[in-house]
Order: structure tokens, then C-alpha cells, then sequence
């Protein structure tokens, strides 16, 4: 890192708290400062420095076209002429939520907001709304935005109340917060055994991505959905991260399990700050103001991030779309495996679609314990490594990487190139 980074990571520590203005930026989890970055271009970022990155960050998943994809540009080109702000109701905004609507069967009502936190905060508070209820399940490892109901750490056994994740959560807010093991299908019939009339929902992240990228077991989420349903509990999906990426109709689509509300993110707005929250018809028409559930937002369906969003969805839907972005994702996947055996490292790699992790484990990793588990040291030489190699990963073991369809296969026979050496680096302590 030159001159310049170091430089402006000085001077920010001075006026924002920890130098960044979210946490996993400051390369806290894995050493060293972090990269500022001055340009994106399809699949490359550029860093103030003058150095070329190949990004496998994506602005954390919603870039899945890739950086600068030139028919988003233009469409927000068109867009900021018209005008950047309303705070009124426009054409283009209903043709987002018809078109979310169309991709997931699920959501009868779609409400746009300014987040994916908004989005899950909103949705909890429907939720309570319509059972009657306080208490809500979440599962370990799950990130949902920094909710205070949701910044839980779970206890042992099978499930405890919650005690705060973070200084500023009230103790009694977090008690309404159940926290169990993902995947744990044993543990979820016992609480609900326990806890299923005073629970008013239960989120998840139908493939988990914040604790790395961890899928569902074979039977998690159709018992999920089963025992929720029973007990009358909300199901609420949170697919802010899977939602258009693991398939155009997401998680919900790619497992066949239908929830009763779902979260999207900034990939409906094509990466501008942008999130949605929806689900079935009498839930979503107790928001205000069809309801008494309030929730109100000025940038809400902001004209520059509902045009970008719309031409986002336009282009992934194009015939081939997928299947060629799960063809780069399996070249990149099968490389990483084979350069890891290659060089005696033992990973296992975690993938869905065009999201993946790498966790320097022998054991499997299902849920937060295993990943948690994981050789955190040995992931910190691999990302360094590549960093130094021109390849930009995710800074930290517990998040994914993911691919656009910017990503070549010489992108991708590069990336490999830079991986052999990291792995040579794992080994070389």
C-alpha cells in the first residue's frame, strides 16, 4: 500500500470512528490497514494507490453485473436529468415492485425502503403486529442489519434469551430475542416446543452469507417452514444477500419454500442504497397507510436507485444469465480446490450459485461453531496474499466473496494464478 492510502486512513481515523464507515472495511479481521478505493469497471477496482484489484467483494454482493455496467449508467443518467429526489410517488417505482413481485411468488404487497436493516426492522415490526406477539426467533451466525432485536448473541443449550451483541442494546429488548444453532433442526423443534405461541417470527438467512457462506441442510428450511406454520409464527426470509443472486427468484425459489415475508437489498437498485421488504397480502396491507403499522421513508423509492434497479433486473433476466455466471462460479470454485490440494491445505469450500467461502478447515462447516472453528490466521496470509497478487477478496473469514457477470474466464485463470501462491503462503508461516 502507497503513500496515499496510508495517508487518508490517518487523517479519516481522526474523524470517523475507527477510520471507516463500516466496520469490516478497516481490515480489523485480517491485518494491516485498509485499501481506499478510487474506481470500479466491470469486474476490477481501482485503488487510490494506482493498483488494480480483481473484486470479488461487489459492494458484498448486489453488483452482480459487475462495476459501472454500462447500461445502468445510462439509465442513471437518464434518471439524475429528471430529477434526484421526489419525495412523491412515481411510475417507476410501481414497476420495481411488480417486477420483485413477479420474481417472488411470495410477496403479494412489496414495500421499497432505504435499506436491508430497514427492510428486516420493518418486517419484524409487521410481524409482532399481526400475532399479537413479542418474542422472535433468529439463528446464530445470521446477520439481519444492526437491528437492536437482532444483535443477539445466543446462549448454550439448545436456546436462551439473548444477551446484547452490542453497548446501547437494552438488555430487555434483547430478551425478546431467541438465538439457536443454524441447521440445527433438533434445536428448532425444541424451542418451538418451548417457545412457539409467544414467538411472532422467525428470520433467517435461507443460505447464510454473514458467518460465511454456509447453505441449508437437506430438510432446515421445509421444517422451518412447517413448524412456523403450525405455531403461527411469521416466516421471514431474509434475502437481502441471496435475493436475484443464488437464482432470479432467490433462496425461495431455489429450495421450493414459500415464507410469508421476504427481505431484499441494494441488488434492487442495482448496488445504490435501496430495500424492500414484502410478503403475503393480509401482512403487508397492515402497513400504513392501508394499516396501522407505520413505517415511512422520504428516499423510499428513490428515483436514481429504482431506475438502476430496474435495469439490473431487466439484464439478469436475459436468456443464459445465470447459467453462465454459475459456469465462471464452478471454474472458480473447482480451481480453488484443486490449487488447495495442490499445495496440502486442507479447505473446505462452501458455494452456492455465485456466492462462495473459503474456510481453512479440515471438518465441514454448517454453522457458526464450525465456522468459527476455522483457522482465521491462515485465512488472513491467503487474503493478503492474493491482495498483494491483484486479486481483492472479501477482508475477513466470515463473509462471502461473490462473482458478477463481468468476471472473464481469464478474470478468473488469473485469480487461480494468485491463488496457487496463497495457498504456498498458508503452509509458509
Amino acid at each position: 500500500m502507497s503513500n496515499k492510502s496510508k495517508d487518508l486512513f490517518r487523517k479519516a481515523l481522526g474523524l470517523i470512528p475507527g477510520g471507516v464507515n463500516s466496520p469490516v472495511r478497516a481490515f480489523r479481521a485480517v491485518g494491516g490497514d485498509p485499501v481506499f478505493m478510487c474506481r470500479g469497471k466491470g469486474s476490477r477496482l481501482m485503488s487510490v494507490d494506482g493498483d488494480q484489484f480483481i473484486d470479488y467483494v461487489m459492494s458484498w454482493g448486489p453488483l452482480i453485473l459487475g462495476h459501472a455496467h454500462p447500461e445502468v449508467t445510462n439509465a442513471l443518467a437518464r434518471a439524475i436529468e429528471a430529477g434526484t429526489s421526489f419525495g412523491a410517488a412515481t411510475e417507476a417505482e410501481v414497476e420495481l415492485a411488480e417486477r420483485i413481485r413477479q420474481a417472488f411468488l411470495s410477496m403479494d404487497r412489496v414495500r421499497l425502503v432505504n435499506s436491508g436493516t430497514e427492510a428486516t426492522l420493518s418486517a419484524l415490526r409487521v410481524a409482532r403486529a399481526a400475532t399479537g406477539r413479542d418474542k422472535i426467533l433468529k439463528f446464530d451466525g445470521c446477520y439481519h442489519g444492526h437491528v437492536d432485536s437482532l444483535l443477539v448473541k445466543a446462549g448454550s443449550g439448545v436456546a436462551t434469551l439473548g444477551l446484547p451483541d452490542s453497548p446501547g442494546v437494552p438488555s430487555a429488548l434483547a430478551q425478546l430475542t431467541l438465538s439457536i444453532p443454524y441447521n440445527d433442526i433438533s434445536a428448532l423443534e425444541a424451542t418451538f416446543e418451548r417457545h412457539g405461541t409467544e414467538l411472532a417470527a422467525a428470520i433467517v438467512e435461507p443460505v447464510a452469507g454473514n458467518m460465511g457462506c454456509v447453505p441449508p441442510s437437506p430438510g432446515f428450511l421445509a421444517k422451518l417452514r412447517d413448524i412456523t406454520e403450525r405455531d403461527g409464527a411469521v416466516l421471514i426470509f431474509d434475502e437481502v444477500m441471496t435475493g436475484f443472486r443464488v437464482a432470479y427468484g432467490g433462496a425461495q425459489e431455489l429450495y421450493g419454500i414459500r415464507p410469508d415475508m421476504t427481505t431484499l437489498g441494494k441488488i434492487i437498485g442495482g448496488g445504490l442504497p435501496v430495500g424492500a421488504y414484502g410478503g403475503r397480502a393480509d401482512l403487508m396491507d397492515q402497513v400504513a397507510p392501508a394499516g396501522p403499522v407505520y413505517q415511512a421513508g422520504t428516499l423510499s423509492g428513490n428515483p436514481l436507485a429504482v431506475a438502476a434497479g430496474l435495469k439490473t433486473l431487466e439484464i439478469i433476466r436475459r436468456d443464459g444469465f445465470y447459467e453462465s455466471l454459475e459456469s465462471r462460479s464452478e471454474q472458480l470454485a473447482s480451481g480453488l480446490q484443486a490449487a488447495a490440494r495442490k499445495a496440502g491445505v486442507a479447505i473446505q469450500l462452501n458455494r452456492i450459485g455465485s456466492m462462495l467461502t473459503v474456510f481453512f478447515s479440515s471438518p465441514s462447516v454448517t454453522d457458526y461453531e464450525s465456522a468459527r472453528r476455522a483457522d482465521s490466521a491462515a485465512f488472513a496470509r491467503f487474503f493478503h496474499s492474493l491482495l498483494d497478487h491483484g486479486v481483492y477478496f472479501p477482508p475477513s473469514a466470515y463473509e462471502a466473496a461473490f462473482l458478477s457477470s463481468a468476471h472473464s474466464r481469464e478474470d478468473v485463470g488469473q485469480t487461480l494464478d494468485a491463488a496457487a501462491g496463497a495457498f504456498e503462503a498458508v503452509t509458509n508461516r
